[in-house]
């Protein structure tokens, strides 16, 4: 407690914020919404349901309506023809990373490679028309293939679904601008699931890195299958995947490496420069082109079962038609046994479970990472991009094509690419259309030791550990529901084990709430007159409330003085909140112990006097200090 002789001057607390140094590739997200309280507008009257739809569909179809909803009326009328270059070198630099990456995360999801390619160019040429943001490739995601793999568990059928209802839930999520419920997933719970994540994609990836035999769905399960499978090992296959992994390694450092001063270069130095930025960036193509090659001459040499190979991806461009809605029995034709049971729309939909509420979080997460990461201070909408996802992702599942959202990587090469729009992903979807059309049966060689080496070269920079640092010096408590999402997705599926580290941190949220801190000062008036002066440091709402009275009753009774509750922070109030401060005025008043209400907010006061008329509210230091007198004198 403090002295002091001076009036009791008021004033909002102010918090720290702290900035933490997390990685690009790091899910972060940061709130864009506010509510702004206003005057009423008085409601108007209401003509009918006719009346009401025809003003929805004028509101839809209004113009700057249709200018959010579709940006490509505001950026296609601006194009210039030196957009062109910049576009076309963004979307070949994105094609030649999501071409290895789709094959390699077909793998991760557990399907035939040639899933990964059907969801790369559909999606990314309807992003052109409703995308907001230049910086976004539409792509299969390490993330977004491990959650296809734990929910669908690498039937096709399951995970084109998935495709088809988590794009319906965020178009609807859009349509109701449900984007707000990311902010449930704080940054720590992020990072844990975000390193989560890299550990166990890092860890399906062994059996072809090492050429043996596993089995499970999470972390532990993967590995107790790879330590019981290890004597098996192909050393073939890992010396390949080690080289594999040392040649990607070498060409990321060689990307950013520069020739020559940061400014003024000569023009052969700039041409150096960018010739080891294309080749860097390129390694995942230029790696799978070369194996390829080694994998065909082993091929031609009578030494094809050296190392195995991907095998036979099929040739051409997928069916268009709608994702399957029912699953058919499977049957052994020879001995006429069911492998699999028929399963109708609805027993595929209780299999996909919380895992259509999780994949639209996680993409969202996914995508507006990207487009914060890329910005550069402009407003974002996540509104638009959920409605966008939502939108490929429909159209994705008629080709039977894996869950697609922006990924960081992708995000961070169209940007350095020098991308001008979100043309560039014409040239990237095309380029997929061509590598189907053309290129399936070198794919045949494709060692998967080097796929598995692609992969693992990615993952390993998804591991969030150097938050851990920031976040200790800053607030301790938050590594606790960080930590907590990292060890339930090792044991726990995916989409049980984000949904532990929400609740761990909504657990946090609430405790907070229910516990308010208080400043419990002694002070003085002029006049040398004695008073306790209590200042909540929130709103005081129901979990809150029993706490707040035994404080407060327990500081008065051990001062004897007269209290005054500073409200300054209290916006809000409950009738539970009423109602106890209702029994402490009277409890006040049975002692005969003064109780003041300072800078208590007009319409806190209504809720708190309509139960109890006898409070006092003071909104002035003078007043107070003649308050205080009088009730002294008494």
């Amino acid at each position: 407690m403090s002295n002091r002789d001076t009036g009791h001057s008021n004033g909002a607390y102010t918090g720290s914020e702290v900035s933490l140094d997390i990685p690009t590739n790091t899910l972060y997200h940061t709130s864009r919404d506010c509510i702004i309280e206003g005057e009423e507008e008085p409601a108007k009257s209401s003509g009918g349901c006719l009346d009401c739809l025809r003003s929805t569909c004028s509101n839809i179809f209004r113009k700057k309506t249709l200018y959010k909803r579709f940006p490509i009326l505001v950026w296609l009328p601006q194009y210039k023809k030196d957009y062109i270059f910049g576009d076309i070198v963004a979307g070949i630099s994105v094609a030649l990373t999501v071409i290895p990456q789709a094959l390699a995360y077909a793998g991760i999801a557990g399907l035939d490679l040639q899933y990964g390619l059907y969801a790369c160019f559909l999606g990314c040429f309807i992003y052109i028309f409703i995308g907001s943001s230049k910086d976004v490739p539409i792509g299969p995601t390490a993330i977004s293939a491990l959650l296809s793999f734990q929910i669908a568990g690498g039937s096709w059928q399951m995970a084109t679904l998935l495709t088809f209802l988590t794009g319906i839930i965020e178009i609807l999520m859009g349509v109701f601008r449900l984007g707000f419920l990311i902010d449930f997933v704080s940054g720590p719970v992020g990072a844990g699931f975000t390193s989560a994540v890299s550990l166990i994609i890092f860890s399906s990836q062994m059996k072809d890195f090492l050429g043996i035999q596993t089995s499970g769905n999470t972390f532990l399960q993967v590995w107790i299958s790879i330590i019981n499978d290890i004597h098996n090992i192909s050393w073939p296959d890992f010396v390949l995947g080690l080289i594999c992994i040392t040649v990607l390694l070498s060409l990321r450092a060689l990307a950013s490496c520069s020739v020559g001063p940061k400014e003024g270069k000569s023009s052969g130095q700039q041409l150096l420069t960018g010739i080891m930025w294309t080749i860097g960036t390129a390694r995942n193509a230029l790696l799978v082109c070369s194996t390829a090659g080694l994998g065909y001459w082993l091929s031609i040499s009578g030494k094809e079962d050296l190392v195995r190979t991907v095998g036979f991806v099929p040739k051409g461009m997928p069916t268009f038609q709608p994702p399957p809605f029912h699953m058919d029995p499977v049957v052994n034709e020879t001995t006429g046994e069911i492998l699999q049971d028929a399963q109708s729309f609805w027993d595929m939909v209780s299999t996909l479970g919380s895992g259509l509420i999780v994949v639209p979080l996680i993409a969202l997460l996914e995508t507006m990472a990207v487009v914060q990461a890329f910005a550069d201070g402009k407003p974002t909408d996540a509104t638009q991009e959920l409605i966008a996802s939502g939108v490929c992702n429909v159209a994705n599942s008629f080709v039977q094509g894996l869950r697609s959202n922006g990924g960081v990587a992708r995000g961070a090469i169209l940007n350095a690419s020098g991308v001008r729009t979100q043309l560039s992903n014409l040239y990237t979807s095309v380029i997929v259309i061509i590598a189907l059309l053309y290129l399936t049966p070198c794919f045949y060689y494709i060692p998967k030791a080097a796929l598995a080496a692609i992969i693992i070269a990615a993952v390993i920079f998804m591991v969030q550990f150097r938050v851990i640092k920031p976040m200790w010096h800053s607030k301790k408590t938050d590594l606790i529901p960080g930590l907590g999402a990292f060890f339930a997705c090792l044991v726990l599926p995916l989409q049980l084990g984000i949904l532990v580290g929400i609740g761990i941190n909504v657990v946090f949220i609430l405790y907070q709430a229910a516990r308010p801190k208080l400043r419990i000062e002694t002070l003085a008036t002029t006049s040398g007159l004695r008073y306790l002066m209590l200042t909540p440091d929130r709103c005081l709402i129901f979990p809150s409330m029993e706490f707040v009275r035994k404080v407060i009753n327990k500081q008065g009774v051990k001062s004897t003085l007269p209290v005054v509750i500073d409200c300054t922070h209290i916006y809000g109030a409950d009738f539970t909140a009423a109602k106890v401060i209702s029994t402490m005025v009277t409890d006040f008043a049975l002692r005969e112990q003064p109780l003041f209400f300072y800078n208590l907010q007009p319409r806190v006061a209504q809720v708190f006097e309509g139960l109890n008329k006898d409070l006092v509210v003071i909104y002035d230091i003078n007043t107070l200090h003649a308050k205080l007198a009088e009730k002294t004198a008494l």
